[in-house]
């Protein structure tokens, strides 16, 4: 199978292809410059590989929850890619993605994503381990004020996310939930190509003109949308 990833809602610009068993990548973090680097990121991949977006059977999008801009440079060019090129898309949550990489780096089964969402909130979720040693959602993806509500039940949750530390208050009002912070801050195509490939494989892929981004604050959203009309 060969599958594109493209993830910019977070600070990381993050790009990955699958060309059958081979995973190449591209991930920098450089925040405000992912319009800049992420089509060059793109053709940078598919040539060394030798292949056009005919080439490929999909684009794995990761679909927020994030920046409404960031989430915008990726989903534009992530349609772009299929429209021009007849291709499915394959929209997987940004969080999961996180998820999937403290999984494979850490022995936890469960895991709290929390991204930043500025304003003292954070995009937050929580994965439980599954059979194949991916995330699956526990609950709801959601926007919650740090230092609000509980947020986790139980004990040995591992913290993975920016939201963390971009608020320490968030993991003071978790008391003993936590048993420890994962070094995974933003998520990784890579990642991404596990999942997606896996919703590929289950029939879950869309037309590139169904897609609604995940973005949690609507009304940022709309905001942004009517200024540009």
């Amino acid at each position: 199978m060969k599958l594109l990833a493209i993830d910019t809602s977070s600070e990381a610009c993050s790009v990955a292809l699958l060309d059958g068993d081979s995973v190449s990548e591209q991930h920098r973090i450089e925040a405000r410059a992912h319009t800049r680097i992420l089509l060059p990121m793109i053709r940078q991949l598919l040539g060394e590989r030798g292949l056009r977006p005919v080439d490929l059977q999909g684009v794995v999008l990761g679909n927020g929850p994030g920046s409404f801009i960031g989430m915008r440079i990726s989903a534009s060019v992530a349609q772009g890619i299929c429209f021009a090129a007849g291709l499915p898309m394959v929209p997987v949550s940004s969080l999961a993605a996180v998820a999937a990489e403290a999984m494979q780096g850490e022995p936890g089964e469960k895991i709290a994503v929390a991204q930043d969402a500025r304003m003292d909130e954070v995009y937050f979720a929580t994965y439980l381990r599954d059979d194949a040693g991916l995330p699956a959602l526990a609950g709801s993806e959601a926007i919650v004020p740090v230092g609000g509500r509980e947020l986790l039940q139980g004990s040995g949750w591992l913290a993975a996310g920016a939201g963390w530390e971009r608020y320490p208050a968030l993991a003071s009002s978790c008391g003993d939930a936590l048993a420890g912070f994962s070094r995974v801050l933003h998520p990784r195509a890579r990642y991404l190509l596990r999942l997606g490939t896996r919703a590929m494989q289950s029939g879950k892929s869309i037309d590139a003109s169904q897609l609604q981004p995940a973005y949690l604050r609507m009304k940022v959203a709309e905001a942004a949308t009517d200024t540009a009309r």
